[in-house]
């Protein structure tokens, strides 16, 4: 089966300042590009951090307001009037940046996202050097697939993963909403199919409509009078 990968969504022509980019430029580059983010590199395109609008807004926010001392202020406090401050990228930017991998699964890349409340990250290669970026909107991208694509992948899950004969199992796909239709050998069987079905790459809902000839599942034999999976 086709894992589908960052790499497949990511784009490649990527915006990115270096460290001793000034806070203007910086502007005018997200300004210029319509986006909320771009990465900070060196010289061999490795990446430092990443600058957001965010980073930007403390300059308007905080700038020449009186600063008060406060014997306790937060982490975030102190960084905000830090960035409010600074002019150039390497003190702007949020660092170390939330990268992830070209080869990443689609499912590892959106929980990452999740967990350090990004809405993009920097893709790198092995060397920490900068490859694409991938944001929310892309992940969703495999959601746009055509139904035909994934009639063909789950298809051939069940032919070749699961070895289930051609004809045994109906595929049917409607706006990424699979139905399975028919009868396998095993619950086993029928709970991979499902499983496998779920994880095919633009796959919305899959409806089970399978049956199964023979009760393999965990709780079959803890039932009164079940004789195990195989014995006469």
């Amino acid at each position: 089966m086709r894992t589908w990968q960052v790499r497949d969504v990511m784009t490649t022509d990527v915006l990115s300042v270096r460290e001793g980019t000034a806070y203007r430029e910086v502007v005018e580059v997200l300004a210029g590009g319509q986006v909320t983010a771009v990465p900070v590199v060196d010289g061999t395109r490795q990446v430092l951090g990443v600058v957001s609008e965010a980073d930007l807004l403390y300059k308007v926010e905080l700038l020449g307001r009186p600063r008060q001392r406060r014997v306790f202020a937060s982490r975030h406090r102190r960084e905000a009037h830090a960035k409010a401050s600074a002019t150039l990228a390497a003190d702007l930017m949020t660092s170390p940046a939330v990268t992830v991998a070209p080869d990443a699964p689609l499912p590892e890349a959106a929980r990452i996202m999740d967990e350090r409340q990004v809405k993009r990250l920097p893709v790198v290669d092995d060397l920490g050097r900068l490859v694409g970026i991938v944001t929310r909107g892309d992940l969703l991208k495999v959601h746009l697939r055509r139904d035909a694509g994934i009639r063909w992948d789950v298809v051939d899950v069940l032919r070749r993963t699961l070895g289930v004969p051609s004809g045994v199992v109906d595929v049917a796909v409607h706006r990424g909403v699979v139905t399975l239709t028919g009868q396998v050998d095993r619950w086993s069987t029928r709970h991979l199919a499902l499983r496998l079905t779920r994880q095919v790459g633009g796959v919305v809902e899959v409806v089970d409509a399978l049956g199964h000839a023979i009760d393999d599942s965990p709780m079959a034999t803890l039932r009164p009078g079940a004789t195990p999976a195989g014995v006469a």
